[in-house]
């Protein structure tokens, strides 16, 4: 459940609008810029990153956007010419933390209209016609909306944004002041209700929950999660708080209002470091309940927002860096399994990988100078995308599945519920990995300034096209590390900053070093020194993949093609379904030490419980070479079997070899690994 029960009902009279056609129509077809491109010198790195970066724009810029929708206008600040931002597939609306987060992550920077759109879509009026951040049954961390509003300015300079984004902040956070549900807690000086987005029960230890999730599926439902507190929602109030006394200032309001709002600021993170930091675990502790009880779990978005926020003086910040835990395949929601989950039954908001989660701990690495750990975490979201046709709402954190946990449903107490597909702020998390934590864009009042972390092993990178202001920026990192050589504009030294007047076309090159040594993929390769730093491989092949035997789930997908566990008997983590219907397609890399012409033979293991042979279409680097045929195996689909097409013509250091389900093709069969031998 993504955004709590209630609006998933919601959804289901949405759905019912739509299919009588009462729902607005396909986002508009107002010519929008060029998105941007970004170029890897490194193939493996284009192949795992470039790959991921065009399909989260693609997501954001395409799938997900959807067009005005006079619903939606109860502030009357929407541009009818202009769409919104969905929250993804299966949830059409523009929620206000969807809205939020994906402004703050990507939205406000690559389509500055859409954004302002759609955090204008989350906005209506009082009956006396103040504006206010839609007060609905997810009003707990609605104040997220404040820190995306302030950035949207920093981003586009947009003034007249800016003065209907403060009135809407100050009657926002009075609001919740004085709220008697997820409201002020004089005692301890911090807000109450659910953590942030966590509207589902299975994000909660018992107390407050029970072994049964007994009350509701919902948390706001459950006593003690509406009356506790939790770490990350009191991070986005501080973050509020700053960010509306930024807007004061700016907007040059009287003084004791931005003095006002610093001296809450400071009085909230006093109470967040009295009550939430734990010595004993050198972490933020995830809860507080009413009666002074404290939960020593983590939850990786407080973490996050403490260090992005500056709540945690440097000393903190060292040893959650150094003493948070995070599951193989990224930081989990909370941590570590409740008792009444498990790593086979994983909690829905609990020890699961939602890139949400991800994306804003690689953040938060990034700005902490975790450059390695910071590339990890960016490199298991990029597979996962890649792995799994796209950016999913959640994985298992343990196999990297597809996954959408476990999490009571009606009278069902271990329901396991679904993940949906194209889900937004899974894409933006990592478009905001390449801006904020590659590229190191960070935006103020004066302009944009930069300050790259480019990890060891991935070599030199381009980004193009991309707008700022008035600019059009091609921006070129060369060297590896985070320490800048030079920096030039243009082709001539300057500030590593771009001022925010600047207008045209313009190219950014940087150089740099001090890169940290380290071997993120642990095959004995160093990464500055690895062809594939953030893939196991061998050292004969660079630090690659030994082609002989490369797992499915490792392969390339789209199409509909995922990794999956729901049988048995396959090698690895996983195998892979979904090679169902025309376009479906899984790719291989197969890394060679030459990169002269040979033919060798492809081996498939795969299984096949149809009752024919069914075929694929087999290509090397996007031309076809022949259909290949897959005889039936048995009647399970837990039995597999081995076939081998042979004279495979391949050239090039690093063919792509792929399996695709093209015109004329039968499909319909689960791949367990791909082996090339010359």
């Amino acid at each position: 459940m993504k955004h709590g029960f209630p609006l998933r009902s919601g959804y289901a009279l949405l759905a019912l609008a739509a299919a009588c056609g009462t729902l607005a129509g396909a986002a508009p077809a107002t010519a929008r810029p060029a998105p941007p491109s970004i170029e890897f010198a490194n193939p493996d790195s284009q192949a795992l990153f470039g790959t991921a970066y065009a399909a989260a724009l693609q997501n954001l810029l395409q799938t997900n956007t959807i067009g005005y929708d006079a619903r939606y206008d109860r502030s009357d600040l929407l541009d009818p010419a202009t769409g919104l931002l969905r929250a993804g597939g299966g949830y059409d609306q523009p929620w206000t933390r969807d809205a939020s987060i994906n402004s703050w992550n990507a939205a406000s920077l690559l389509d500055p209209a859409l954004a302002k759109n759609t955090l204008w879509a989350v906005v209506d009026k009082d009956a006396s016609g103040a504006l206010r951040v839609q007060q609905d049954d997810q009003q707990w961390d609605q104040v997220v909306w404040v820190t995306a509003a302030w950035h949207h300015y920093l981003v586009t300079g947009d003034r007249d944004f800016l003065q209907d984004a403060y009135r809407t902040a100050t009657d926002t956070l009075t609001i919740r002041e004085h709220a008697t549900t997820a409201g002020f807690n004089a005692t301890y000086g911090l807000f109450t209700g659910a953590s942030f987005f966590n509207d589902g029960i299975a994000g909660y230890p018992a107390p407050p929950a029970d072994a049964t999730e007994s009350v509701s599926t919902g948390s706001m439902p459950w006593p003690g999660v509406a009356s506790g507190m939790y770490l990350s929602t009191n991070a986005l109030y501080y973050g509020a708080y700053v960010n509306a006394a930024n807007m004061a200032g700016k907007l040059r309001r009287p003084g004791q209002e931005a003095a006002g709002y610093r001296s809450k600021a400071a009085a909230l993170r006093t109470a967040i470091n009295q009550h939430f930091w734990n010595p004993g675990t050198g972490l933020y502790d995830y809860q507080l309940l009413a009666d002074g009880s404290r939960g020593a779990y983590q939850e990786g978005t407080g973490l996050a927002f403490a260090l992005l926020f500056g709540i945690a003086n440097p000393a903190q910040a060292r040893s959650i860096a150094g003493h948070a835990r995070e599951l193989p395949w990224g930081m989990p929601d909370t941590y570590p399994n409740w008792a009444r989950y498990s790593d086979a039954q994983p909690g829905r908001h609990n020890a699961v990988v939602w890139p949400l989660v991800q994306g804003l701990w690689a953040k938060a690495l990034a700005a902490q100078g975790e450059q390695n750990a910071f590339a990890a975490e960016t490199a298991r979201l990029a597979k996962l995308a890649g792995g799994n046709s796209g950016f999913w709402e959640i994985y298992n954190g343990t196999t990297g599945v597809v996954d959408g946990g476990w999490q009571r449903l009606g009278d069902t107490v271990k329901f396991h519920w679904g993940s949906e597909p194209d889900q937004t702020w899974s894409a933006t998390a990592f478009l905001d990995m390449i801006h904020s934590g590659l590229f190191g864009l960070t935006f103020t009042d004066r302009g944009l300034s930069f300050a790259p972390r480019l990890p060891a092993g991935w070599g030199d990178v381009t980004l193009r096209n991309l707008r700022y202001r008035g600019a059009n920026l091609t921006v070129a990192l060369h060297g590896a590390g985070t320490t800048i050589r030079s920096f030039t504009l243009d082709g001539q030294a300057a500030p590593t900053e771009v001022p925010a007047t600047l207008t045209g076309d313009h190219t950014v090159d940087v150089t740099l070093t001090g890169a940290p040594a380290g071997d993120r993929d642990g095959d004995a390769v160093p990464d500055d020194r690895d062809r594939c730093a953030d893939t196991g491989g061998t050292a004969a092949l660079g630090g690659c993949p030994d082609p002989a035997h490369l797992e499915a789930e490792d392969a390339r997908n789209s199409g509909g093609v995922k990794t999956n566990v729901n049988h048995t008997g396959y090698s690895g983590r996983a195998f892979l379904d979904g090679l169902w219907a025309q376009g479906a397609t899984s790719s291989f890399t197969v890394h060679r030490t030459t990169t002269a012409p040979e033919r060798g033979t492809i081996t498939v293991r795969y299984a096949n419980a149809n009752s024919d042979t069914r075929t694929m279409t087999l290509s090397v680097n996007g031309q076809a070479v022949r259909q290949v045929g897959f005889p039936k195996v048995a009647d399970s689909w837990d039995a597999w079997g081995t076939t081998s097409f042979a004279d495979v013509p391949l050239s090039g250091r690093d063919p792509v070899v792929t399996l695709s389900y093209a015109p004329g093709d039968t499909g319909s069969i689960n791949l367990d690994w791909l082996g090339y031998r010359s």
